[in-house]
C-alpha cells in the first residue's frame, strides 16, 4: 500500500513512517507543509493519504484544504485525517462528496497501532473510519434529522460510522448478527438507499448520516 503522509511534527511523522513500513506500506512521500501536499497527492496518487489538518505556514486548515483539492481532481482519493481536536466543519467538508474512502481520527488513536493500521486499511479500501468522539460530536447537532431511525438503528449506524463490521456491532450491542443485519437493512431503507452491494450501501449510509442528511437526502 502506497502512502503519502502530511505531518509537521517530526517525531510523530518519523514514528508513522516506521510504523507503516513495519506493516508493509510504502511511504512514497512525507511532507511537512500545506503547499506541498496537493502536488504530492496529485503526483503520486497514493492508495491512501494520512493528513494532519493543521500544517504550516498558518496552522489552520492547510492539510484538509489540500486533501479536498486533491480529491476534487482524483475523485475518491482515500484520505485519513488526523487532528488533535474534533473539527466538525472540517469533518463535514471532507465527507461532502460522499465518495467514500474517508477517515477522521484523533491523534491519540495513533498510539494504538492496531486501531490506526486497521483504520488506514479500511479507508484505503474505500470505507470509512470515524473516531467515536468525532461521531458523537457530529451527532450532537443532528439528532432531529435522525427521527426516522429508532434508537437501536441510530446505535447501529453510529457503530457503522466507526468502521465496524456487523459481527463487531453485534458483539458491542450484545445482539445476534441476524439482528444487526435487520437493523442495517432498516437503516438503508429509511435513508432511501436502493439495493446494491452491502459495502457500497454501508458507505453511503454512513456518509449520509455524518453529513446530516434526512430520509431521501441520498441520491
Amino acid at each position: 500500500m502506497r502512502v503519502v503522509i502530511a505531518e509537521d511534527h517530526a517525531l510523530l511523522a518519523d514514528g508513522m513512517v516506521r510504523l507503516l513500513r513495519a506493516h508493509d506500506c510504502e511511504v512514497v512521500e512525507l511532507v511537512d507543509n500545506g503547499p506541498r501536499l496537493a502536488p504530492a497527492l496529485l503526483e503520486h496518487k497514493p492508495d491512501v493519504a494520512v493528513v494532519d489538518v493543521r500544517l504550516p505556514p498558518t496552522f489552520t486548515d492547510e492539510g484538509l484544504r489540500a486533501a479536498i483539492e486533491a480529491r476534487g481532481q482524483i475523485p475518491g482519493l482515500p484520505v485519513l485525517v488526523l487532528s488533535q481536536y474534533v473539527e466538525q466543519l472540517y469533518a463535514r467538508e471532507l465527507i461532502r462528496d460522499r465518495a467514500g474512502g474517508v477517515g477522521y481520527l484523533l491523534k491519540d488513536r495513533v498510539s494504538n497501532i492496531g486501531t490506526f493500521v486497521d483504520a488506514l486499511r479500511r479507508v484505503a479500501s474505500g470505507g470509512t473510519a470515524m473516531d467515536p468522539e468525532v461521531v458523537s460530536q457530529l451527532l450532537g447537532g443532528q439528532k432531529s434529522l435522525l427521527d426516522n431511525l429508532t434508537a437501536r438503528e441510530q446505535e447501529v449506524l453510529g457503530l457503522m460510522a466507526e468502521g465496524r463490521t456487523n459481527s463487531a456491532i453485534a458483539a458491542q450491542l450484545y445482539v445476534t448478527d441476524k439482528a444487526v443485519d435487520k437493523h442495517s437493512n432498516n437503516v438503508f431503507r429509511k435513508l432511501g438507499l436502493s439495493p446494491s452491494s452491502d459495502d457500497n450501501r454501508r458507505v453511503l449510509a454512513v456518509l449520509a448520516y455524518l453529513e446530516g442528511k434526512s430520509e431521501g437526502g441520498v441520491d
